[in-house]
């Protein structure tokens, strides 16, 4: 049997597309990604050569016959555009979250992939995390009265990555994934233009009219950091369980994951939960940002 190839671009190369580039030459031996080669890389930058790789042109990555999946590793802002154009070329696509900036432009993607039958999918490394792991298996059948999740962390460039709810999408995600469907009751924002300083305050109610509050913060010098406080009707988990490192890094187990969706090996059931919870997240985010817009507005 001769094993299917898929050759690969790699679009960015920040730190995440370095770190893509890296394990695309270095597949887990026998590991779905060693059905990945790594063609070339694109960016606006020029390069010699980066690990072997090549520098190719975007033109040349949509035309080629060779390559038949992108990896998605640009700022933010530009996700929905390189997404449409490498799907429109019909390849497969990796990218990075969150996928879009808008849940419009998610949903029509998402359409997009599907009419061409192409595999569509969003790396979430956050529920890939040993501490995540280790942190469901602990919520896991309790009954949740009340919880805050509060996250810290540097200065962003708004311009580039988007709302707080799009580019904070990762704790968002968490709390869908450990709570299950959530509405929105209210959002808030807080910013200090002068201080480069950003409060997004967002507050939920699960589908038992529980409360859940996400807090976004970012400022300069603040430690990028979690904080939970979860109550359920047994006791209180406010600090993260003891987790063990993975030998497996992050990016490579996702690598590993998109390498399963091109040849076949997840369950439609599987595909379609990880489908609603991406997109429900992002529609959230869209409401999240409504709600702070608007409020805006009032105090303005």
């Amino acid at each position: 049997q001769i094993s299917k190839m898929f050759g690969t671009v790699v679009v960015g190369v920040g730190i995440a597309g370095l770190a893509r580039i890296r394990d695309l030459m270095n597949p887990m031996p026998s590991s779905p990604s060693e059905h990945l080669k790594l063609i070339g890389f694109v960016s606006r930058r020029s390069f010699s050569n980066i690990d072997e790789a090549e520098q190719i042109s975007l033109e040349d990555a949509l035309s080629s016959k060779e390559i038949h999946a992108a990896f998605i590793s640009t700022e933010n802002r530009s996700h929905e555009e390189t997404i449409r154009m490498f799907l429109e070329a019909g390849k497969h696509v990796l990218v990075e979250y969150p996928m879009a900036l808008s849940a419009k432009a998610a949903h029509e993607l998402w359409e997009m992939a599907e009419q061409k039958d192409k595999v569509l999918h969003v790396e979430h490394i956050e529920l890939l995390t040993e501490e995540y792991k280790q942190l469901k298996k602990e919520v896991a059948g309790k009954d949740l009265v009340k919880g805050t999740l509060h996250f810290t962390g540097h200065v962003l460039d708004e311009n580039k990555s988007g709302f707080p709810a799009f580019s904070g999408i990762a704790r968002l995600t968490w709390l869908i994934d450990l709570f299950g469907d959530l509405t929105v009751t209210s959002a808030t924002r807080e910013k200090q233009k002068d201080k480069n300083y950003s409060r997004m305050t967002v507050h939920f109610q699960t589908a038992n009219k529980k409360p859940l509050t996400w807090i976004e913060e970012r400022g300069p010098g603040m430690r990028r950091e979690k904080k939970i406080n979860f109550c359920f009707t047994s006791g209180c988990l406010e600090n993260f369980p003891q987790a063990p490192r993975s030998s497996v890094g992050l990016f490579m187990q996702d690598q590993n994951l998109f390498a399963k969706k091109l040849l076949g090996q997840v369950s439609k059931e599987d595909l379609a939960a990880e489908k609603w919870r991406i997109l429900r997240c992002l529609d959230l985010a869209d409401v999240i940002q409504q709600y702070c817009e608007e409020a805006e507005k009032i105090y303005s």
